[in-house]
Formats: C-alpha cells, sequence, structure tokens
C-alpha cells in the first residue's frame, strides 16, 4: 500500500504493541469497532504486526452490547494482565455495569504503569478506580454530570477527546476512531494515521481540541449560530439560571429576537426550552448518581424539591421517584407479545433505563 505520493509507509520498526479492550456489559459496539479497525488497518498498511488485541471481560462470559449483541471475549482478566495499554469499553447504565472485580484489576494495570484508556461511557469506570485522579478527562456527554458530581478530583472537559501521557479517553459514537487516528499519528507519524484515514473514507480527522456537539441539533447550530449560542449558555448554566435578558444579550441578540428564533426553529419559547435542558440534566442525575431528590432540585436551579418535583411531572410524565424507582424495577412491554429473545426488544428494555430515553429536547413533545 503506497500513499497519494506513491511512498511505501515505512512506520519505524516497532516489537508488537499489546491492547486490551475491557468490555464492560452493555457496552456500545460502535464505540468498540471504531477503536479497533484503526489498529487493524494499521497493521494492513504496514505490512507487519505493529498492534496485537485481546476482548476482556471479568469472568471469561460473553458480553452484550447495548444493542443485545454479544461478542465471545479472548480471555478473562484472571489470565491476561500483559499489556502496554488497556481501554474500558462502556455505554448504557454504565454506573450498574461494572464490579468492584474490573476496578480491582484496573488498579492493577495503573501500578504498573499500563496506558489505559476509555471510550464512550468508559472513563466513569477508571474514575471508579480512581485512575482518573487530577487527569484531564473526556467521556460521553449524557455520563459528565455523573463522573462530575461522584469523582470531584477528575478534571472533566467537553473535547471530543483527550490523550495525556499515560491516559486517553473520549466521547462515544465514531470519535474512537479519531482518538486512535491521533495516537497511532504520535506514535508513527502522519503518513500511517493518513493512509488509515483514507482507507475508511474519513474526509477529516477531527481534532483533541474539538468540542463534542451538545444535544441542539448541529444542523439547526450551523444554521441559526446564535440560538446554539444561546443554547449553550443555558447548558452552562444550570445549577443558576441566568435571566433570559441576560441570556439574550450574552447571545448578543434583543429577547424578542431569541424568543422568534425558538418559536420558529424549536417550536417552543426560550423559557421552555431551558426548563426542559435543566430537567434533562435532573433525569441523568436521576439515573446516574445517588444524589438525593433535594440535592438534585439543588443542582439544577431549582428553588424547592416541592417546585422540581411538580415541574418535572408535568414536563417527563412522571414524578422523579418513579423515575429512579425503575431503575430497580421490572420493565414490562407495552404491547403484546413478545419474543424475549429479540435483540431489538433487548436492546429498547435497557434503554428505557437511560436517561436520554424519550427525552428528545422539544417542545413538541411536552
Amino acid at each position: 500500500m503506497t500513499t497519494d505520493t506513491d511512498s511505501p509507509i515505512q512506520p519505524t520498526v516497532w516489537p508488537p504493541y499489546r491492547v486490551g479492550f475491557l468490555l464492560i456489559d452493555n457496552f456500545t459496539l460502535i464505540a468498540l469497532a471504531t477503536a479497533v479497525e484503526p489498529l487493524r488497518m494499521a497493521n494492513q498498511l504496514a505490512g507487519t504486526e505493529l498492534y496485537t488485541w485481546k476482548l476482556l471481560t471479568a469472568d471469561g462470559e460473553f458480553a452484550r452490547a447495548s444493542d443485545g449483541i454479544t461478542m465471545v471475549p479472548d480471555a478473562s482478566i484472571r489470565d491476561e494482565t500483559h499489556f502496554d495499554l488497556v481501554i474500558v469499553v462502556a455505554g448504557i447504565n454504565v454506573t450498574r455495569s461494572f464490579s468492584t472485580k474490573e476496578v480491582n484489576w484496573l488498579k492493577q494495570m495503573g501500578r504498573r504503569h499500563v496506558l489505559l484508556g476509555a471510550v464512550c461511557t468508559g472513563a466513569y469506570v477508571l474514575a471508579s478506580a480512581h485512575l482518573l485522579d487530577g487527569h484531564a478527562c473526556s467521556a460521553h456527554w449524557e455520563c459528565l454530570e455523573a463522573i462530575q458530581e461522584d469523582f470531584p478530583r477528575v478534571q472533566t472537559n467537553n473535547r471530543l477527546f483527550t490523550i495525556e501521557k499515560d491516559r486517553m479517553t473520549c466521547t462515544g459514537g465514531s470519535v474512537p476512531m479519531h482518538m486512535m487516528l491521533s495516537f497511532l499519528s504520535r506514535r508513527h507519524g502522519k503518513d500511517l494515521s493518513n493512509a488509515v484515514s483514507h482507507m475508511f473514507i474519513c474526509d477529516r480527522v477531527r481534532e483533541e481540541s474539538e468540542h463534542q456537539p451538545m444535544p441542539i441539533h448541529p444542523r439547526l447550530a450551523c444554521a441559526q449560530p446564535k440560538l446554539a449560542e444561546a443554547a449553550q449558555l443555558m447548558e452552562a448554566n444550570i445549577e443558576e439560571p441566568i435571566e433570559l435578558k441576560e441570556l439574550a444579550s450574552l447571545a448578543g441578540v434583543s429577547s424578542r429576537q431569541l424568543e422568534r428564533l425558538f418559536l420558529k426553529h424549536v417550536g417552543c419559547t426560550p423559557s421552555r426550552y431551558y426548563l426542559r435542558v435543566r430537567l434533562s440534566r435532573a433525569r441523568r442525575l436521576l439515573k446516574q448518581t445517588s444524589c438525593s431528590i433535594v440535592e438534585i432540585a439543588s443542582m439544577c436551579g431549582f428553588v424547592s424539591a416541592t417546585h422540581f418535583s411538580r415541574c418535572y411531572r408535568k414536563i417527563m410524565g412522571r414524578a422523579p421517584k418513579h423515575e429512579r424507582m425503575e431503575l430497580y424495577g421490572e420493565h414490562q412491554s407495552a404491547g403484546g407479545p413478545v419474543d424475549l429473545a429479540s435483540a431489538s426488544f433487548e436492546a429498547l428494555r435497557r434503554a428505557r433505563t437511560e436517561p436520554t430515553y424519550g427525552t428528545v429536547l422539544s417542545s413538541r413533545s411536552g
């Protein structure tokens, strides 16, 4: 394989770099695939085994992805300890999907000075092992609040990915590929990294400094930057909400212009959108942390737990306490008979306990 200039890719000869992917139950399959594939392609293009990798689980048993597909691991963490890099792959329900076995093994890897990484929500598992204390950390946006509240010594950020000397973390979706491309570039140079991206029809390698988009439609953000700016200000000021007049001023528009933008493009007033932003964060905290309802009400800018519960029930359709109770209850199908072996049904069942299930930020849904 040659580059666009027909010069052979000849990376420095390295001993095979050993990578372990620790699969946490409910992991996101796309995050695993986009982290592994750049290593495979790097080997192919270099014509030598630059990387080896293994899939690991706590007991060597299969791991179920968030889409219901099961993966057979190569080994148990009890059997494999010789790695240069270990990446934690997690997904939905991360706060309840791992055990002390994985945490203790990761601590062991840390003591051996193994490079540690995480994709999607895997940073929460590393943080639970106190392996991110004092480190910068990227994670999927719906997991950031849980890390911030449970592990205040972790330096969370909203960047797509973060690579430090001995830690590398990233958000979800296709972003692990970009983190791994950056990793390849640092180890072997840009020629190999660029060639891998070309093979994946990746027209732009995303930079570490780029921020992950928050839950406002990206096309809307491009078309209406003032609207996006106002929405980002709302996301950044939840515990102490700012007045809409000040919000408009900070976004560089008048209050009337801001209201027209929201009504036209989002279908609701700025105040209703702001309320849903705060309630959505409350939902994530209810699902992912053990904070009390009183504490969550305060974190999300409500004057009292009573006011919070009333707003939550009106907009979300259920009381906060019922939201939390669902995590530990049985989930029944809303329809008729279902094939319990169906991967799609299993994925839907699991999704119902997720913070973002059924909470698209639009007044048209509430």
